[in-house]
């Protein structure tokens, strides 16, 4: 009998289909289209017979490399993120609905063209179906991913626009109100005047050469360690280079791509199709498409930009019977009013808050301006912005890219650009709204006068752009444009001012210096002046410090510290005690001084080498001294002893100790004007300085025959500390020392780790 139960089960099994979910089956049916092949240092190549089914491989394999990344970018792009983390993300949250809400999202997906729906498709099975091949990895929020979703994280950048909207104003205009109440209204006078919001709040406040603040005084943390407050912040940016093959030793054209993010901000993947598909680069964790990268023929390089892309108007809101309306010349326009219910985690349960929506045709409703309601526009145009970002990665020459960059929706990126048949160029912006030059856009303007209204869009053609300059370089560091190619840059008199904003930075600068006598480059030659240890910054401040102390009694306190400065060549270096001296004044000046008003961050900074009073400059040299003999024991130190690379975990946010080994690291923030940019952001109760921001992904590309390239990762490809790759290419970082990359099939294959098939691994 048990014989006879024993075969009736196996005969049961054996006729229980596979899986009873059609998604499931779909999904185990895609994989047969689908190679994943880890190279050497875990890069996974992904090889797909469409492009779909290549997108389905990429997402498993993000997912693989850091799923929580994935799942954190999205669970703020679609407003969940106070479920994981609490009702502090609640107004992030509400941000992210005020500019689109869920129905709307799936509203704009289903507009899209078919080939881009079967993408997201794509994106989302990928993601789902790695879920569900590791049921021992627990989602915080998002258990199933639809393909609407992409819709709320198209561009790939540092947050985008919708991060440049303060959350600190939407709580203060939205806390407290319900779908039922509005706050007291006043119907102001047609066309009031207009008023600067405070510069720390306006999404206006220019990150201008990454000087957004003073830091605040040094202070101690718990235990004597120091808070990361002590340090400056090292700013976001990039640098983007485009060589012509006049200068190259090979005669191709040759691109630098050398984004500033968090370290881990991006992996580095390849990704193929038999549909032409075949892009190598950094992929924003859980986007689709190579944000920064090349194919065979042309590569493309974003740099943060300040044109301005945002602006605000100010509403004058009529309370009627029958709703809200608001004035825009002589007609009265009906408010737009929708409400939202957010979760927001607190302690061990789900909460629930419903808040109001108001829009105008400016855009929702984020704040007061003298008492004013205030609408924020900004580019809106999810399915345009999916098509640009995602086709920019199959186009082959210039004429092709610039057909691309036509669709206009990369709102918040420069982009350098470089191809096989020897073009390079170059883009200050992409979305640039059409205003009239008689109102101030850097204030908000009255949203009741039409005039005000945007009028249509720049064409490429109109904004500002270089091409094949003569003299056969092009850089941006987030520095103007107007330097973009020496004296063959575009100039400021034929744009309109709100096309650009961001002065010269000291990376412009050094960029300028080292391309200037850029001639017959190699590809480590590119390298090598991407790693350039010069740093202007301090071209006037340390000898103007020198200068002070000769003129002073000369505290012999200070004796050997002037006399290491005063031999040094300005230079950064693991071994270097003058940079750790200049690093700490340079700090200290920025804490202590106080300089004029209107100074660009370049000329400020040099203020206080020059414009300070010579016992001021000695006094906060003195204060530097003493930080630095108080945290390590001496104020003559070597610069790799202080600033080091440390990855304990494969945590987002990141955790260091002072006790726990670490690797010395040469490079300096990007304060001082280092091309490669290294330095820290955030809280940690440290002594030393420890990066968690700048050189992340970085690629040297050269377009010939055949395109080569090599390129670097912080720490390595995987967030996993018991992966061979989750710090392999620390010590190579450090050094500056890339990696070849593996581009063609034959590459990749000799070079080939593991080989699988996503959920066979």
């Amino acid at each position: 009998m048990y014989r006879i139960l024993t075969l009736l089960f196996i005969l049961l099994i054996a006729c229980t289909p596979k899986s009873s979910n059609p998604e499931a089956e779909n999904w185990e049916s895609r994989t047969e289209n689908v190679e994943i092949i880890r190279d050497d240092f875990g890069v996974p190549h992904i090889y797909g017979k469409t492009d779909a089914d290549a997108v389905f491989g990429l997402l498993y394999a993000q997912c693989e490399d850091d799923f929580r990344r994935v799942e954190r970018n999205f669970t703020w792009a679609i407003g969940r993120l106070a479920e994981a983390e609490g009702e502090g993300a609640l107004y992030s949250d509400l941000r992210a609905r005020l500019f689109m809400t869920e129905e709307e999202a799936k509203e704009y997906y289903a507009s899209a063209p078919d080939w881009l729906k079967e993408l997201c498709q794509a994106w989302a099975d990928g993601i789902n179906y790695y879920l569900q091949t590791h049921p021992e990895v627990e989602p915080k929020v998002i258990t199933t991913y639809e393909p609407w979703m992409t819709m709320y994280f198209t561009e790939g950048s540092i947050g985008g626009d919708i991060e440049r909207v303060s959350t600190r104003k939407i709580k203060a205009f939205y806390e407290g109100m319900n779908a039922n109440e509005i706050s007291t209204l006043k119907r102001s006078s047609p066309y009031p005047s207009n008023r600067r919001t405070a510069p720390e709040e306006g999404h206006k406040a220019a990150y201008l050469n990454g000087i957004e603040k003073n830091v605040s005084p040094s202070r101690r943390g718990p235990g004597g360690g120091f808070t990361e407050s002590d340090l400056l912040e090292e700013p976001q940016g990039s640098n983007g280079f485009a060589i012509s093959g006049d200068l190259t030793e090979s005669g191709s054209a040759m691109l630098l791509i050398n984004p500033h993010t968090s370290f881990y901000f991006r992996g580095e993947v390849h990704v193929v199709s038999e549909e032409g598909l075949n892009a190598y680069g950094a992929v924003t964790w859980g986007q689709f498409f190579v944000y920064q990268g090349f194919n065979e023929n042309s590569g493309w390089m974003h740099t943060s930009t300040y044109t301005d892309v945002i602006d605000e108007f100010k509403e004058t809101i009529i309370e009627k019977e029958n709703g809200l309306y608001y004035q825009y010349g002589k007609e009265e326009r009906k408010v737009e009013v929708k409400e939202v219910t957010l979760k927001y985690k607190q302690g061990d349960e789900i909460k629930e808050k419903t808040f109001p929506i108001y829009r105008t045709h400016h855009g929702p409703v984020t704040h007061k301006v003298d008492d004013q309601w205030t609408a924020t526009a900004l580019m809106w145009e999810p399915v345009k912005a999916l098509e640009q970002s995602y086709t920019r990665t199959k186009k082959k020459n210039l004429e092709e890219f610039n057909e691309m960059m036509n669709i206009r929706t990369n709102s918040s990126n420069n982009t350098v650009f470089a191809d096989s048949e020897g073009n390079i160029a170059y883009y200050h912006g992409n979305f640039i709204p059409i205003r009239d030059e008689q109102f101030d856009y850097s204030q908000p303007v009255d949203g009741s006068n039409p005039a005000t209204d945007w009028q249509g869009l720049h064409t490429v053609d109109e904004a500002i752009t270089v091409k094949n300059p003569p003299n056969g370089w092009i850089q941006n560091c987030n520095s103007t444009p107007f330097t973009s190619a020496a004296e063959y840059s575009p100039k400021k008199e034929n744009y309109a001012r709100y096309m650009y904003s961001a002065p010269e930075n000291f990376r412009g600068v050094n960029a300028i210096r080292l391309l200037s006598q850029a001639d017959n480059l190699s590809l480590d030659g590119l390298i090598e002046l991407a790693y350039d240890p010069y740093l202007p910054a301090f071209e006037k401040v340390i000898p103007a410090l020198i200068e002070a102390y000769d003129n002073s009694n000369q505290d012999k306190t200070m004796w050997d510290a002037m006399e290491e400065l005063r031999s040094w060549d300005f230079t950064t270096g693991v071994d270097s005690k003058a940079m750790t001296l200049a690093h700490f004044y340079g700090r200290a000046l920025y804490q202590q001084a106080e300089s004029p008003e209107g100074l660009s961050g370049m000329d400020r900074f040099h203020w206080f080498g020059t414009g300070l009073a010579e016992g001021e400059r000695l006094r906060i040299f003195k204060i530097a001294m003493e930080e630095m003999d108080l945290r390590y024991g001496t104020w003559l130190i070597p610069w790799g002893e202080v600033n080091r690379f440390q990855r304990i975990s494969g945590e987002i946010d990141a955790s260091f100790d002072d006790e726990a080994p670490s690797t010395p690291v040469g490079f300096t923030t990007a304060w001082w004007g280092h091309m490669a940019a290294y330095g820290m952001r955030g809280d940690h109760d440290v002594n030393k300085i420890y990066g968690t921001r700048g050189n992340s992904f970085v690629a040297a590309v050269e377009f010939g025959d055949k395109v080569r390239a090599k390129t670097i990762l912080a720490g390595g490809q995987s967030s996993d500390p018991n992966s061979p790759h989750f710090d392999d290419q620390a010590e190579m970082y450090a050094k500056g020392q890339f990696k070849e990359a593996a581009y063609y099939r034959e590459d990749v294959e000799a070079r080939a780790e593991e080989t699988y098939k996503p959920g066979k691994r």
